[in-house]
């Protein structure tokens, strides 16, 4: 917050020495608003604007609105260019300046450049020194959606005291007690084994002795169980 309000200070004092520089002497007594907006692309002339809408304080009025905008939304990006934007356009029309006179001096007696450079100079730089001190816009995180808190279980001091659910132990089976096993075909399990009282009379009955061998004699009868 601090550092937001430090910064701003710093960004409108630059934007309002630059809006101030065009009313100060830039070159040889001459103000920077006697300078057209067109001379900076085409070269500079003796011709001055009719007035101060159609000279060089229009970019620089410009960077100092960019630099307002810019401390209102707390943009960061915004402040920087408006101080990229007044110290630009300085130099291009020092390039002029220079290309036009064949030299740029700097001189006590006011003979080359004035005050309203440097006061440009100085205030594209305070723009920038402005946007380094700003925080610029938080980012609020987006908060976690709540977990469910966990169901407390019993404590180790309560296992073995029956408020803990435990295990039943293991016990292995007894020698000679069924195993179930799972189906296998082929295994021992598949030869069916029974006794003789499960077949009928007929064929436990003892049989008598019959004329087997004999021509014409049948097979041994067996003897009903009652005779």
């Amino acid at each position: 917050m601090i550092r937001n309000v430090l910064g701003s200070l710093v960004a409108l004092l630059g934007a309002a020495a630059a809006v101030y520089s065009p009313f100060r002497n830039w070159y040889d007594g001459r103000h920077g608003s006697e300078y057209r907006i067109q001379d900076l692309f085409n070269g500079i002339t003796a011709t001055k604007p009719g007035d101060a809408g159609g000279s060089i304080l229009i970019p620089l009025a410009f960077a100092a609105l960019i630099t307002v905008i810019g401390i209102l939304l707390r943009s960061r990006l915004l402040v920087t260019l408006a101080g990229l934007i007044t110290i630009g356009f300085t130099v291009l029309w020092m390039v002029r300046v220079g290309i036009a006179q064949h030299s740029l001096v700097l001189s006590s007696n006011g003979s080359g450049l004035g005050l309203g450079v440097a006061y440009a100079m100085v205030g594209g730089v305070l723009m920038l020194l402005g946007a380094a001190l700003m925080r610029g816009r938080r980012v609020r995180a987006v908060a976690p959606a709540p977990q469910p808190e966990p169901v407390p279980g019993p404590g180790p001091e309560a296992w073995g005291t029956g408020a803990h659910p435990a295990a039943p132990p293991y016990a292995p089976p007894a020698v000679g007690q069924p195993i179930d096993q799972p189906y296998e075909p082929g295994a021992e399990h598949d030869t069916l084994s029974f006794s003789s009282a499960d077949l009928p009379a007929e064929l436990t009955a003892p049989e008598e002795p019959g004329e087997r061998g004999a021509p014409g004699g049948g097979a041994t009868r067996a003897r009903p169980s009652g005779e």
